[in-house]
């Protein structure tokens, strides 16, 4: 999803709803938890093959704040 996709879906939303993300918590009953969204920010991601998703970098594995690094790709991460 792009985020002129998101702001689209977001048009025909109750502004004053709460905001929460959805995923699988992997336990055996294969629940779908749903926390609360609390922020909203500009970050790195590389695909990881061990985890077969992106991964969010941490500062430590982003040695320039503007550098582009091969493999990886910036976004907006819901938190």
């Amino acid at each position: 999803m792009q985020v002129y996709q998101l702001i689209e879906q977001l048009e025909f939303m109750d502004p004053n709803s709460e905001v929460h993300f959805a995923y699988s918590y992997g336990d055996y009953w294969r629940t779908t938890v749903a926390p609360v969204v609390g922020s909203v920010k500009r970050g790195i991601v590389e695909f990881s093959d061990y985890h077969r998703m992106d991964k969010l970098l941490n500062e430590d594995e982003m040695y320039e704040e503007d550098g582009d690094y091969e493999g990886t790709r910036r976004v907006v991460v819901l938190g």
